[in-house]
C-alpha cells in the first residue's frame, strides 16, 4: 500500500501513485522493516530534480520494478528540502562510500536505519540488478553487511564531529580566504571550478564586503565579473529574471533549468551589495529583476516564498525556455527576429538540445545608447507574452522556514538599496517603484507567515504548505535564517516585535542546539534520533545552520547590545575557523559573519521623525561597513535598544554610531556620518 497521499511535500505526492508501496520517514515502516526481517530502501529527492523524475519514470512507476521493491524491502520517499536532517545523514554516507553525493539519492540500510550500501541515480536494468543483489546479500551474507554498515555509521560519525581543534577568525585567516579564492577564479568565465558550474553567491558576499574591509580591488573584479558572466549566460533567465539552479558547462550558457529559491535569494544579496557598492547598472538591473522573480513567481499570497520552479515541463528539460530563429521571427517579425537571434546568441545550431538555444545576452545592452535599450526592452516583453502562452514548468509550492529568511533579509536589503537610487529622473525609476512595492508585500506576507504558522509553541517548524505548518521540526539553519530575517524585519521597519520574536529564536537555538566548544549541531536535543547527529560546518548549496545562526546572533547582538549572543557568535566562528583558509569555497557565509564581527559590526542609530527620507538614513545605509545594523525612528521608540535614551541634538536629526559597543559623539550632518562610517 503507497501511503504517500495524504503527505504535505510535493515532491512525496508526485509517487502518491507509484506501484511501490511506499512510506513517508516514520518510525512505523522501520518497525514494519524489522518485522520482515527485510532491508530499508531510502530514496531521497527533491520536487524539482531533473535526475529525479527520470529515475521515477524508469523505475518507480514500472510494475515489475516496483513488485521487486516490495518484495524485498521497506521502502521510503523522503523530500531532502522537507527532512534536511535525513538528508545530511545519508548524504554524508553517499559521499564516504562512493567519493561522491546527488541526488536521486538511494540508500540502503538495516531495519535501525544504519546504511550499508548507498548510491545515487541507477538506469533501470542496473537499479533492477542491484535490487536483486542487495536482497541476495541480507539473506545470505547478513554478516558482511553489518560490518559494512557498521564501518560507515563510524566513517559518517567522524565526518561530522564537533569539538574539534578552534582558533579566532581573524584578519589573516579572513585575508587567506579571499586570496584562495583569487587562485581558484576562473579568470576567463568567472565563477569557480569547471563544469557542472554553481553561482558562488555566498564566496561573492563573503569579498564584497573584504573588499570594503581592505580595499582590495581584486576581491572586487572577481565579484564585477562573475556577476556580469552569469548575468549575461543562459543560466539567468534573460526574459523574466531568475537564475536556474547551476550550468552543466563551465561558461554559464546552458542551465539545468531547475529555479531555487535559496540560490535567487542569495543571489539577490549579492547584486544588491554590488549596486550599492559600485552603482553597477547591470547588478541593478538583475537584483530588480530577481526581486520581481521572487515576488511574482514564487511569493504565494498570504503565505510566504514557494520553494521552487521545475526543471522540467511535460517532463522534457526546458521545454518552456528555449528558442530557434524560426520561433523568434515567428515572434517578433523579420527584423526583429534576426536582430534578437543575435543579441541572444540563438543560432541554427542551437546551444541546447534538437537545434533550440537557450538565450543568453551576447551584446552589452545596460550601458547602450537609449534607443537600443527601448528595443531591447520591447523585444523582451514581447517574447516573454509569447513564452508565457507556452506549458510552464510545476511549482514545489511548500514553504521552507530557512529559505524564506533568506528570502525576506534579500527584500529587505534590495528595499534598502533601491531607496538610495530612488529619482523622478530615472528612466526606470517607475518599474523600480513597482517592483519595490510588490516586493514590500511579499516579504511582509512572508515575515508574517513565519511567525504566525511556522512559530509553534516556540518552536520552528521547517516547512508548511496551503498555510497548513508540517510536522518536520526545524534545524538549525531554519532559526538561524529566520531570526536574522527577523533582525532585518526590525531594521526596516522599527517594529520591536521582530526583534523579540528573533531573540525567542536565538534562544531556543543556544538551548536545544549548542555543542561542546562553542559549536552547534544541526538538530536540537530533543529531535528524532537517527544514526548520527549531525553538525557540518561547511556552506554548500545553502548556507550550514552553523554559519546561518553565527550570521543572526551578530546581527542580533548589535541591535540589542547584548554580549552574550556575540561570544556565542565568536565561539561558533572559532569551531569554523580551522578550515575557512583552506576550503574558502565551502565557507563563504561563515567568512562573510567574520566580515561582519571584524568590522564591529558598527551599530547605526538615527533619531529623525522621517525614517524613509532622511539624508542621514540614505547615508548610513550607502556606506555601511559591512555586517552594519541600521535603525532609524523617534527617540525611545519601544522595543528598539538602539533609539533608546538617544535623542536630537539641536532639535535636529540625529546619528549615533557605535563600533563593538564603544560609541562616537552624535553628528548631525552627513559628512560627519560617512567619516564616521569610513572610521576617519
Amino acid at each position: 500500500m503507497n501511503r504517500l497521499a495524504d503527505a504535505t511535500s510535493p515532491y512525496l505526492l508526485q509517487h502518491a501513485d507509484n506501484p511501490v508501496d511506499w512510506w513517508p520517514w516514520c518510525d512505523e515502516a522501520f518497525a514494519e522493516a524489522k518485522r520482515r526481517d527485510v532491508p530499508v530502501l531510502v530514496s531521497v529527492g527533491y520536487a524539482a530534480c531533473h535526475w529525479c523524475h527520470v529515475m521515477a519514470h524508469e523505475s518507480f512507476e514500472n510494475e515489475q520494478v516496483g513488485a521487486l521493491m516490495n518484495d524485498d524491502f521497506v521502502c521510503i520517499k523522503v523530500d531532502r528540502e522537507e527532512r534536511p536532517d535525513v538528508d545530511a545523514v545519508y548524504m554524508t554516507a553517499t559521499q564516504a562510500m562512493t567519493g561522491q553525493g546527488g541526488w536521486p539519492m538511494t540508500v540502503f540500510a538495516t531495519p535501525d536505519g544504519t546504511p550499508f550500501f548507498c548510491g545515487t541515480y541507477y538506469p533501470r536494468p542496473n537499479f533492477v540488478r542491484l535490487l536483486q543483489s542487495v536482497a541476495t546479500a541480507w539473506r545470505d551474507q547478513r554478516e558482511a553487511v553489518l560490518r559494512q554498515g557498521a564501518a560507515v555509521v563510524e566513517a559518517i560519525g567522524g565526518a561530522q564531529a564537533v569539538g574539534g581543534p578552534t582558533a579566532p577568525l581573524d584578519a589573516g585567516l579572513l585575508d587567506a580566504a579571499a586570496d584562495q579564492l583569487a587562485k581558484e577564479y576562473d579568470e576567463t568565465n568567472g565563477g569557480f571550478g569547471g563544469a557542472p558550474k554553481f553561482p558562488p553567491h555566498m564566496n561573492l558576499l563573503f569579498l564584497l564586503r573584504h573588499h570594503q574591509r581592505t580595499g582590495s580591488e581584486r576581491s572586487l573584479e572577481i565579484v564585477r565579473h562573475t556577476c556580469e558572466a552569469m548575468a549575461r549566460g543562459g543560466i539567468y533567465d534573460q526574459l523574466a529574471g531568475g537564475f536556474a539552479r547551476y550550468a552543466v558547462d563551465g561558461h554559464w550558457t546552458v542551465p539545468h533549468f531547475e529555479k531555487m529559491l535559496y540560490d535567487n535569494a542569495l543571489l539577490l544579496r549579492a547584486y544588491t551589495q554590488l549596486w550599492r557598492l559600485t552603482g553597477d547598472r547591470l547588478a541593478r538591473r538583475v537584483a530588480r529583476d530577481t526581486a520581481r522573480f521572487l515576488a511574482d513567481e514564487l511569493h504565494r499570497p498570504g503565505e510566504g516564498f514557494a520553494s521552487a520552479l521545475d526543471a522540467d515541463t511535460q517532463g522534457v528539460e526546458g521545454l518552456t525556455y528555449v528558442w530557434t530563429p524560426d520561433q523568434l521571427v515567428a515572434t517578433l517579425g523579420e527584423e526583429d527576429g534576426r536582430w534578437a537571434a543575435d543579441l541572444f546568441g540563438v543560432t541554427p545550431e542551437g546551444t541546447f538540445e534538437h537545434g533550440t538555444s537557450v538565450l543568453k545576452l551576447a551584446r552589452d545592452v545596460d550601458d547602450a545608447d537609449p534607443a537600443i535599450r527601448a528595443r531591447w526592452q520591447g523585444v523582451v516583453g514581447r517574447l516573454l507574452a509569447a513564452r508565457d502562452t507556452r506549458p510552464q514548468p510545476a511549482r514545489d509550492d511548500k514553504v521552507v522556514a530557512a529559505w524564506n529568511g533568506l528570502a525576506i533579509t534579500a527584500i529587505v536589503e534590495f528595499q534598502q538599496v533601491a531607496a538610495l537610487y530612488a529619482s523622478p529622473d530615472d528612466e526606470d525609476a517607475n518599474l523600480l517603484e513597482g517592483v519595490v512595492i510588490v516586493t514590500d508585500g511579499a516579504m511582509r506576507d512572508a515575515a508574517e507567515h513565519l511567525a504566525k504558522v511556522h512559530v509553534v509553541d516556540g518552536r520552528l517548524r521547517r516547512v508548511s504548505r496551503a498555510g497548513v505548518v508540517g510536522e518536520p521540526a526545524g534545524v538549525l539553519e531554519d532559526y538561524g535564517c529566520v531570526a536574522e530575517a527577523f533582525c532585518a524585519m526590525h531594521q526596516l521597519t522599527g517594529e520591536g516585535r521582530w526583534l523579540e520574536l528573533a531573540g525567542r529564536l536565538l534562544d531556543v537555538a543556544l538551548e536545544r542546539f549548542a555543542a561542546p566548544g562553542g559549536g552547534f549541531y544541526d538538530t536540537a536535543d530533543d529531535a528524532e534520533r537517527l544514526v548520527t547527529r549531525p553538525a557540518d560546518p561547511t556552506d554548500n548549496a545553502t548556507p550550514s545552520g552553523r554559519s546561518a545562526i553565527v550570521a543572526a546572533l551578530v546581527a542580533y547582538a548589535a541591535l540589542t547590545g547584548e554580549p552574550r549572543y556575540r561570544e556565542a557568535a565568536e565561539a561558533a566562528l572559532g569551531t569554523v575557523a580551522p578550515i575557512v583558509g583552506r576550503h574558502a569555497r565551502f565557507t563563504g557565509y561563515a567568512a562573510t559573519a567574520g566580515e561582519a564581527l571584524l568590522s564591529g559590526p558598527y551599530e547605526i542609530a538615527v533619531v529623525t521623525d522621517d525614517p524613509a527620507g532622511d539624508p542621514l538614513v540614505a547615508a548610513a545605509h550607502r556606506h555601511a561597513p559591512p555586517g552594519a545594523v541600521v535603525v532609524a525612528g523617534r527617540a525611545d521608540q519601544p522595543g528598539v535598544p538602539l533609539l533608546a535614551d538617544r535623542t536630537m541634538v539641536d532639535g535636529r536629526s540625529t546619528a549615533y554610531v557605535c563600533r563593538g559597543f564603544v560609541c562616537d559623539r552624535p553628528v548631525t550632518g552627513v559628512d560627519d556620518l560617512i567619516a564616521q562610517l569610513a572610521g576617519r
